[in-house]
C-alpha cells in the first residue's frame, strides 16, 4: 500500500516523498482513511509508529478547503487544536505540521510555556488555523483573550496517557468546554487506563478504535541487553562500555535531575561530549542540548523521564538505562526511542543487585527475558550493596549500617550520607528529657552536671537552657 492509496490530495503525496517516505506505516494505513470520513479516532500507539503522521496528514487535508492567501486575520481562524503533554513533543508536532504543509496556504503555531508570551500572542492575532500546544500555556492565552476557540473544527490530544500523569486532565476538560461541540476530535495514547476512557467518553463521540499492536509490547528490532554492576561503579562501566562497545550516540536514562547533572560532568570529564536535559534547564538550554544531540556534536544525551517525554531522534541506535525505571511501563517508553521505522537498535540495562525485582517486573510486562553480559572488571559481588550508584566508596557505609537504617538509595546520594554521618554520633550522646544533647557540645563541668542536677531539681532546668543562649556567665 502506498500513500496515494490513502485518498491523500497531490500537495500532501509531494509533501510526504520530500520527507521521504513511500509507505504507510500501520498506525497510518488505518488511522487516515477514518479521520478523512470525519470519524471520531480513540488509537492506541507506543511512540515511533509514525502516530503523529498518521493525524498531521489528514487534520491538513480536511483544512485544505479553507485554505487562503489572504493576510487578513479574520480570514484565518483556529480551525485545527492539537494538544501535546510537553513543549519537545508540541514542537515534533509542530515540525510535522510545517513538513506536510509545505505546499498548502495553511498557516500554524506552537505555543509552549517556559518563553515569553508576546511573540505568541502577535503571531496568534495575525490568524493560523492550526495551532499545536501544551494546556497550561493555551489556557495562559485563553485567559488573556489572545485565541479564539469558537470556530475549532477538529481537536487532537496525543498522548493523553502522559496528560493523566503529568496532571493536565483537569485542564484538558477546561479546555474541551470552550471548545464548539460539533468537531471531530483524535485521542491518541499508549494505553488506556479507567481515567483515560472516561475522558474519552466525555471527549469522542461514537469513535473508531485503533490499535496497532499488543499494549506494552516492544519492537522486535530492539536487542535488550542486561550489565550487572555494584551501584558505585554504574558510571565507571558506562564509560568502559562507550569506549570500548558503543560505537554511536546514546540516550540515557537516569532518574533524578541531580543525578543527571553529575553523570553528565563525570563523562565530560572523560573526554566524552555529554548533555543533560531536565526539569532545571530552561527552554533554550533544552532546545540546544537536543539540537547538540541532533547535530552529533554531543555523543550522549543524559535525560530524566518526565523531561524526555516527547523527544523525537530519528536513528538513534543505543538507549541506556542507568538506573532502572520504578515502573515497568516506563521501560517501554523509554526504549521506544530506539529500533524506529523497522531499524535496529539496542537497550542496555546496568543493573545493580539490588534492582533486580525491577528487572523482575520489567521482564514479565514484555514477556522477554533479557540476555545477561558481563565485563569482567565490573562483576558485582553476591552481597550486592545498596549504596549509590554515584558516591564515591570513601563516603559509603557498610552493609550492616544500611540495613539498620532501612534507607533505600537515590541517585543522589551525598547530601543523604552527609546527613547521616551528622547524626551518627548523636545517637550515642546523653540527651537530656528536654531535647538538648549537653554531652556533645559541651564538655566542660558545668555542662557535665546538667544532666545529673535535673532529676533531683527540675525547677533548675533553667540554667542548662540559659548557658546554651549565653546568659549564666554573667556576674552579678
Amino acid at each position: 500500500m502506498t500513500f496515494a492509496d490513502l485518498g491523500l490530495m497531490p500537495e500532501l503525496l509531494r509533501a510526504v516523498e520530500d520527507a521521504g517516505y513511500s509507505e504507510p506505516t500501520p498506525i497510518q494505513r488505518e488511522a487516515i482513511p477514518i479521520v478523512l470520513s470525519g470519524q471520531d479516532v480513540m488509537g492506541g500507539a507506543q511512540t515511533g509508529t509514525g502516530k503523529t503522521a498518521s493525524f498531521t496528514l489528514p487534520v491538513l487535508q480536511r483544512l485544505a478547503p479553507h485554505a487562503s492567501t489572504s493576510t487578513s486575520p479574520a480570514r484565518h481562524p483556529v480551525r485545527a487544536l492539537i494538544l501535546a503533554p510537553t513543549r519537545e513533543l508540541a514542537m515534533q508536532v509542530y515540525e510535522s505540521v510545517l513538513t506536510y504543509s509545505r505546499y498548502l496556504p495553511l498557516r500554524a503555531t506552537c505555543i509552549y510555556g517556559g518563553v515569553d508570551m508576546r511573540a505568541q500572542t502577535q503571531t496568534l492575532r495575525d490568524g493560523v488555523e492550526i495551532v499545536v500546544a501544551t494546556p497550561g500555556r493555551l489556557l495562559d492565552h485563553v485567559q488573556q483573550r489572545s485565541i479564539q476557540l469558537n470556530q475549532v473544527k477538529m481537536l487532537v490530544l496525543d498522548e493523553a496517557d502522559r496528560m493523566l500523569d503529568m496532571g493536565f486532565i483537569p485542564d484538558i476538560r477546561r479546555i474541551l468546554s470552550l471548545l464548539p461541540n460539533q468537531r471531530q476530535s483524535l485521542l491518541f495514547s499508549a494505553t488506556f487506563s479507567n481515567e483515560i476512557k472516561k475522558l474519552a467518553d466525555q471527549m469522542l463521540n461514537q469513535p473508531q478504535l485503533i490499535e496497532v499492536a499488543r499494549r506494552n509490547m516492544v519492537s522486535e528490532t530492539i536487542e535488550h541487553q542486561v550489565y550487572p554492576v555494584e551501584s558505585s561503579r554504574k558510571r565507571d562501566l558506562l564509560v568502559h562500555l562507550l569506549k570500548t562497545s558503543i560505537d554511536a550516540q546514546v540516550l540515557v536514562f537516569v532518574d533524578t535531575k541531580f543525578g543527571c547533572s553529575r553523570l553528565t560532568h563525570y563523562l565530560n570529564r572523560c573526554d566524552i561530549p555529554a548533555d543533560a536535559i531536565h526539569g532545571d534547564k530552561s527552554q533554550q538550554q533544552r532546545t540546544e542540548a537536543l539540537e547538540g544531540f541532533k547535530n552529533g556534536s554531543t555523543r550522549v544525551l543524559i535525560a530524566t523521564d518526565v523531561a524526555a517525554r516527547g523527544l523525537d531522534i530519528d536513528d538513534l541506535p543505543y538507549v541506556v538505562n542507568y538506573v532502572l525505571p520504578n515502573t515497568s511501563e516506563d521501560y517501554v517508553h523509554r526504549i521506544g526511542r530506539t529500533g524506529r521505522a523497522g531499524k535496529k537498535g539496542k537497550a542496555i540495562s546496568l543493573v545493580a543487585p539490588e534492582d533486580r525485582h525491577n528487572l523482575a517486573d520489567i521482564e514479565k510486562l514484555i514477556k522477554l527475558k533479557i540476555p545477561v553480559h558481563t565485563v569482567d572488571d565490573f562483576i558485582p559481588s553476591d552481597a550486592g550493596r545498596s549504596r549509590s550508584d554515584e558516591a564515591p566508596p570513601r563516603r559509603g557505609r557498610s552493609d550492616d549500617s544500611r540495613r539498620s537504617r532501612g534507607r533505600s538509595t537515590d541517585d543522589a546520594p551525598a547530601p543523604r550520607s552527609r546527613g547521616e554521618r551528622t547524626r551518627a554520633p548523636r545517637s550515642k550522646s546523653t540527651v537530656a528529657a528536654d531535647g538538648f544533647d549537653y554531652a556533645k557540645p559541651y564538655e566542660a563541668s558545668t555542662a557535665a552536671k546538667a544532666p545529673t542536677a535535673k532529676p533531683d531539681a527540675p525547677g533548675r532546668n533553667r540554667r542548662p537552657v540559659a548557658f546554651l543562649l549565653g546568659g549564666i556567665g554573667r556576674k552579678g
